[in-house]
This record gives structure tokens, C-alpha cells and sequence, in this order.
């Protein structure tokens, strides 16, 4: 959130800086078109929201697990957190409806690949790993996402080839990354999101190009039932799990 601000406070004072010099305006048809196209390359990164329980026992999970090198009960404080953040990648078709002088309604359907990598506060014992008694440092969850955002987009006005906007909207995506049912933390394919950010369009002689901050807020509880053969407690240990994912985009329209 403070990179946010900061990133808002930095175009508001390029955009002052700007609106002090008069240059030859390019594209000064461009937003009076009712339907545009366009691309958009991005650089993103996956979080979670993460809630526990404050012990195992409080979970739906059944106890008495065989095998169990961790000798996990109900009153054992199992918990789990993101390790780091994993850059990732997103590209998307833009297709844009003029709404007025300074709205837009955008929707970029594209896809995005991520991933995320957990840690716990007892050693990870994993049956895909190659040595079960193995611990593992982190579980990873490698996402390839279907984006559906459907945005309104409000303009400022335009200070000769330079306009800040805000974007809000909400967004459905879908993973499409092979899930097994044995997968040691599992997450549900389907997860909606609300999604506000900031951007700059950047007029240039032959195209419009505009670099964009977004923050995409997941909605729904995403952890699925845990894996089959897997210890259950690494899957119960969550009360709640959200997908936040943050965005840095390039369009080029």
C-alpha cells in the first residue's frame, strides 16, 4: 500500500511538471474513438491472505494420522505463511468502449502465470517429494491463471500527450494449472477479486502507451480439501484463504 501512495504522489507531481510545457499534441483524435484494441504486458506477483487456526485440534481435521514424523495432536499449533514474493507474468488483449469524456469500460481478458511458496512452522513432509522422511524447506503452488477483469477506467484531462486515470472494477479468473488430488496444500480453481490501481497514458506519435499499478483483492475463501495420502493437518491448518496479486502493466493501444 505505501508503494501505492507513493507511486500516486510521484504521478501527480510528473503530471504538474508537465502541464507547465506545451508540446506538439499526437493522437488527439484517440479518445473520441467509441472502440479501441490494444495489448498489455505485465509483471505480477501472487500473495495470499492467510488465516490459521489457532490450533490443529480446532480444525475439521480428524487426528490419528499414521506415519506422522511432526506426531501432530489436536492442541498442536500448526501454521503456515508466504515465504516470499515470486515475480511472475501476464499478458492480455485490451478492448475498450468509450463511456463519455473520462470514462472508459475496459476488459482484458489474458493469462498469468505465478507462484507462490509456503513455509510452515513444523518440517514439511510431502508424498510427491522424492523422499517422503525428507523435510522440505517450502511447498510450491505454481498458478496459470484465465484473467476476465472488467474495469471502468476515469481519465483526467489532458495535459498535451500526458493524462493520469484511476481504474476500478472486479475480476473472475480461473486456474488452469494441473491440480492433483494428491498435492499437499490444494486451492480451488474458480476466485473472484476486486481490483482498483493507477496508471498514466503517455500519447506517442503512432500509438497510446500507459504504464499501470494494480492491485487485484480476492473475495472468496480459495483452500480446497487437502490431498489424498498427504498428512491433512498442512491442508486444515488454513481458516481462510484469499489470493491478493499485484500488477505492474505496459499497454500499448
Amino acid at each position: 500500500m505505501k508503494n501505492l501512495i507513493l507511486f500516486v504522489v510521484l504521478l501527480l507531481g510528473t503530471y504538474a511538471t508537465v502541464a507547465q510545457k506545451r508540446v506538439v499534441n499526437n493522437l488527439t483524435t484517440f479518445d473520441d474513438k467509441r472502440l479501441h484494441f490494444g495489448f498489455s504486458l505485465a509483471l505480477n506477483t501472487f500473495d495470499l491472505g492467510i488465516e490459521n487456526y489457532p490450533t490443529i485440534g480446532n480444525s475439521p481435521w480428524k487426528g490419528n494420522e499414521t506415519l506422522d514424523p511432526n506426531n501432530i495432536d489436536s492442541t498442536s499449533v500448526v501454521r503456515a505463511d508466504l515465504a516470499h514474493l515470486v515475480p511472475g507474468f501476464s499478458v492480455a488483449i485490451i478492448s475498450s468502449l468509450r463511456l463519455g469524456r473520462y470514462f472508459n469500460l475496459r476488459f482484458l481478458p489474458g493469462i498469468s502465470f505465478g507462484e507462490r511458496r509456503l513455509v510452515y512452522n513444523v518440517t514439511i513432509h510431502d508424498i510427491n517429494s522424492q523422499n517422503y522422511y525428507d523435510g522440505d524447506e517450502y511447498f510450491s503452488i505454481k498458478s496459470t491463471y484465465l484473467d476476465f477483469p472488467l474495469l471502468i477506467k476515469y481519465k483526467s484531462v489532458r495535459i498535451n500527450n500526458q493524462r493520469p486515470y484511476l481504474i476500478a472494477g472486479g475480476s473472475y479468473r480461473v486456474d488452469i494449472s494441473k491440480t492433483g488430488n494428491a498435492d499437499l496444500v490444494r486451492l480451488k480453481r474458480g476466485s473472484f477479486y476486486a481490483e482498483f490501481g493507477v496508471g498514466w497514458d503517455s500519447y506517442l506519435q503512432f500509438f497510446r502507451f500507459s504504464t499501470e499499478l494494480k492491485v487485484s483483492l480476492g473475495l472468496n475463501n480459495i483452500i480446497d480439501t487437502p490431498g489424498e495420502g498427504q498428512l491433512q493437518y498442512y491442508g486444515y491448518s488454513f481458516k481462510n484463504l484469499t489470493s491478493d496479486i499485484f500488477t505492474l502493466s505496459f499497454h500499448f493501444e
